[in-house]
């Protein structure tokens, strides 16, 4: 999910068939309806769309129009947004599968996705999307917290056969792990956090990495400190181009997410500057 503007300010529409709980903290969530018909994903596996959620105690006039509502609302009325990882898409069937970190009543999509029904509407924009797995590449590194799972689970499924891959996923424990119908060969190592400070595990495992021979396409995302921490590592100290990163931070310990995203641009662009100016 290498979230950026979107592509297009009309919003999408469908509603929900179904959800499961897949582990302790992870709760999907299956749309349709005739509403995704020429939704365009499939050409990345990080393909996400921003869910549309309306602010607290404001109903807004059906169908929503962003543009109307941004102009007679005031801002702080608008509807909220979330960015979240299209984990797969069946344009036969029209079926839109997002899955949800759901840690009790803590955030605002996650308590939604634990007690959605089916039949009930969704606006989103998008989708958007930058990243899949460089058939060229030599090998592949994947990193990333519960948040960067679903992102990580559809680059293993795209995987080609006989891939090198070295993927670390970092979970609060193993009752958090998925399978994943990866080719051959091709697993993800879980790492267990429990009272560890999150992407403390992940940090350790990449930076104690043997690195395979040949050129690296990584996708690295989670937590800001812990992403920051190995972008610097990959660009630094083992020399990764940019180009074959796609690493930033999904959201920041102890910031809100419109806080994340009002500071998430100009936080990336003063840690890239700052690496570039110490490579």
């Amino acid at each position: 999910m290498a979230e950026g503007p979107a592509r297009s300010r009309k919003l999408g529409t469908a509603h929900v068939i179904r959800s499961e709980r897949l582990t302790p903290h992870m709760v999907r969530v299956v749309l349709g309806g005739e509403g995704l018909q020429g939704f365009g994903a499939g050409a990345f596996t990080d393909h996400y769309v921003k869910l549309m959620f309306p602010a607290e105690g404001v109903s807004y006039p059906e169908p929503w129009d962003l543009d109307r509502i941004r102009a007679v609302y005031p801002r702080e009325l608008w509807p909220r947004q979330r960015a979240y990882t299209v984990r797969a898409w069946d344009p036969a069937l029209l079926e839109l599968t997002i899955d949800f970190v759901v840690h009790g009543d803590e955030g605002l999509a996650g308590p939604w996705a634990a007690r959605v029904q089916p039949g009930e509407r969704v606006y989103f924009l998008g989708p958007g999307g930058a990243y899949a797995p460089d058939p060229a590449a030599d090998w592949h590194l994947l990193v990333g917290d519960e948040s960067a799972l679903p992102a990580i689970a559809a680059a293993l499924e795209r995987m080609p056969a006989g891939a090198v891959v070295r993927a670390f996923i970092e979970v609060e424990s193993a009752a958090d792990e998925q399978e994943i119908a990866a080719p051959a060969g091709v697993r993800p190592v879980w790492l267990h956090r429990g009272d560890r400070p999150v992407g403390e595990a992940l940090l350790e495992a990449v930076t104690s990495l043997r690195f395979p021979a040949g050129s690296v396409h990584a996708f690295v995302h989670g937590e800001a400190a812990f992403v920051k921490e190995l972008r610097r590592h990959l660009r630094l100290e083992r020399g990764i181009q940019r180009e074959r990163l796609s690493i930033s931070g999904y959201w920041r310990q102890g910031h809100t997410d419109e806080a994340w995203r009002a500071a998430k641009r100009d936080w990336n662009a003063a840690v890239e500057a700052e690496q570039d100016l110490a490579a």
